[in-house]
């Protein structure tokens, strides 16, 4: 990809560090939410319990969609920060 310009190490890392705090945060929101609705944490697959499939299924739903939403926008925010401050050099 000759017109593409390459991005540093630091922008990368900065980019990881930005998208791993905002789906930490996002997982943080849905678990309070979760908790404020149904009165208990959100199920997890691998907990033994009474939570149904679809208790599950939704948790995870919600879950997903969150961080992956999360982590795109702290990825464009970091790489639109980067060229602004010029670290992409």
């Amino acid at each position: 990809m000759a017109g593409k310009p390459s991005t540093p190490v630091l922008a990368k890392l900065v980019g990881l560090a930005a998208a791993a705090a905002a789906a930490w945060a996002a997982n943080q929101v849905i678990a309070q939410s979760w908790q404020a609705a149904r009165g208990h944490k959100p199920p997890k697959a691998e907990d033994p319990g009474d939570s149904q499939l679809a208790e599950i299924l939704v948790a995870a739903a919600l879950s997903g969609a969150a961080v992956a939403v999360a982590r795109a926008l702290a990825t464009r925010g970091t790489a639109r920060f980067a060229v602004k401050t010029d670290i992409t050099d």
